[in-house]
């Protein structure tokens, strides 16, 4: 799969709005920001469907890739854009990095750990923040940055255009990407 995706996922409460660009997409945020929400909101649609009250607007299918099962649904699956997030222990394996470079679909990883495995490129790191408040009946508007605007000063790792490479897991002193 190629290209660039606008994604829509909203209900009468929450709005997040963003475009996927590569193949690796990580989302880091610290706790409250909305990350487990965005998840939880295509879950529901996913099984509930329109009953869910959530709509989801992309030009390809947005699924939720979790489970015992991950592998069987990659292996079966092209033209995806999977969101999966870090309470899949399988994200860090390298198992799922072999499958996510070999697969045809994008990934949307969720998570607040390093991913050493996966080649992905900092200009696909994003967090979140909300534009608005939950009070009252005033819609959330979730936002997405970019979390290193700056890449010339990486304090870890090979960037090239074909995504981040880690070279070595950092020691405890240096900084980390992610």
């Amino acid at each position: 799969m190629k290209g660039e995706h606008r994604v829509i996922v909203q209900n009468n409460r929450l709005h997040y709005e963003f475009e996927i660009r590569r193949n690796i997409t990580v989302i880091l945020g610290d706790s409250a920001t909305g990350k487990t929400t965005l998840i939880n909101m295509l879950r529901q649609a996913e099984n509930l469907g329109a009953s869910s009250g959530i709509d989801v607007s992309c030009d390809v299918p947005c699924r939720v890739l979790e489970g015992q099962n991950w592998k069987l649904i990659l292996e079966n699956a092209a033209g995806n854009i999977f969101f999966t997030d870090e309470e899949n222990a399988f994200i860090n394996t390298e198992e799922f990095a072999r499958a996510v470079q070999g697969s045809d679909n994008y990934f949307v990883l969720i998570t607040r750990e390093n991913l050493y495995n996966l080649p992905y490129s900092v200009e696909e790191i994003y967090g979140l923040h909300s534009s608005g408040k939950y009070q009252n009946t005033r819609k959330v508007y979730q936002q997405m940055y970019r979390v290193y605007s700056d890449i010339r000063n990486l304090p870890v790792g090979l960037n090239d255009k074909n995504g981040l490479f880690m070279t070595s897991r950092p020691s405890s002193h240096e900084n980390v990407i992610g």
